[in-house]
């Protein structure tokens, strides 16, 4: 959701819990009473409160509070009467800004469910238009997109494009049933609730259903490419630091024990069939969409021969592909890398989106 979380705190008495939670979009302080059993939301609505920090007497709290359309202030909190106190102003110059219409929306899943999801338009929409769109993915799969500010989601609606983003079945924030629903089966109905996402968002009279692209990272970067194997829909995909083929992810992942689990809890030569089904790779042969990879080189989460297999293949294929790589970066380049190669970043997802969506 944007944050590095907390850990839990207790109260002065350790009568009391504090601890976050993720719900519908947002990231909440919430308490539990020990004694009674009784859970308190403390803090958070619409929005997400990041790190905190109690007093000694734990009846005062200075905690990080993000909005989307706000990358976040400090405020401190009073627990006997209530009441919140913004302590911080940064970023005032974003008031004069035009960022876009935001509107957040529920719609059906594949399966009759309900799920939550946002859609940004760009500064000055005009609903009699017709506007190319990109949909965003989010990692994990076991997160969320919050009511936080995405630099990125920004950068492109100014540049003219709808963002629309969801939280499919996988991700948290919604219970444990969503939670577990790809457990032993990536790329099922998450796939669906995202193409379900794509039908509404099709209809859509603003929509150019002739110019819908698709970008996501990590997990994001495995649905991406995921559905441009299984799809023609999308007109340009820019898949980043991907996950294209758990077998060969096994041995060169620093998480490889965790998708070991996602996959059943074998090793891939005792289960090999599972391991190839839900990979990219088994499907890359289908890809006709315009593909643009985007990779870090020092990336220990998804390595780098990750993208570079996806690389290969399309290009074997005669798909239009690309690879972009970025030395000595890690996993998290679009939050914490170099600020020239973010910017650059940015900057190459334009490009490939413009040259394949507007230059028609």
């Amino acid at each position: 959701d944007g944050t590095v979380p907390t850990p839990p705190a207790w109260s002065a008495d350790a009568n009391t819990l504090y601890f976050q939670v993720s719900k519908h979009g947002s990231g909440l302080l919430m308490s539990v009473d020990l004694r009674s059993g009784e859970l308190r939301q403390v803090i958070g609505d619409k929005g997400v409160v990041g790190r905190f920090s109690f007093d000694r007497s734990t009846k005062k709290l200075a905690y990080f509070f993000g909005k989307m359309d706000d990358p976040g202030q400090i405020f401190m909190h009073q627990l006997d009467d209530n009441t919140s106190r913004q302590i911080t102003n940064t970023n005032t110059w974003l008031d004069e800004v035009n960022l876009g219409l935001l509107e957040e929306v529920w719609f059906k899943g594949s399966d009759g469910n309900d799920l939550q999801g946002w859609i940004l338009k760009p500064p000055n929409f005009d609903p009699s238009q017709s506007y190319p769109s990109v949909l965003e993915i989010h990692g994990g799969p076991l997160a969320m997109y919050a009511e936080f500010f995405m630099h990125e989601f920004y950068y492109l609606a100014t540049q003219g494009y709808v963002v629309y983003f969801s939280n499919p079945r996988g991700g948290q924030g919604y219970g444990e049933t969503h939670a577990k629903a790809i457990w032993r089966d990536w790329g099922s109905v998450d796939y669906a609730d995202l193409m379900s996402w794509t039908d509404y968002m099709a209809v859509q009279p603003y929509i150019d259903t002739e110019c819908m692209g698709v970008t996501g990272g990590s997990y994001g970067g495995y649905m991406s490419l995921w559905i441009i194997g299984h799809t023609n829909h999308f007109k340009a995909a820019v898949p980043q630091r991907v996950v294209s083929n758990f077998v060969s992810m096994w041995g060169s992942s620093d998480l490889n024990w965790i998708f070991q689990q996602v996959l059943d809890n074998k090793p891939p030569w005792e289960d090999l069939e599972r391991y190839w089904k839900h990979s990219p790779m088994a499907y890359i042969g289908n890809v006709r969409t315009p593909t643009l990879l985007i990779h870090s080189e020092h990336d220990h989460r998804c390595p780098i021969e990750q993208g570079e297999q996806a690389f290969v293949a399309l290009k074997s294929l005669g798909v239009d592909t690309e690879m972009v790589r970025y030395p000595e970066e890690p996993h998290g380049l679009s939050r914490t890398g170099r600020t020239d190669r973010r910017v650059s970043r940015l900057n190459h997802i334009l490009r490939w989106m413009d040259k394949y969506l507007k230059e028609k």
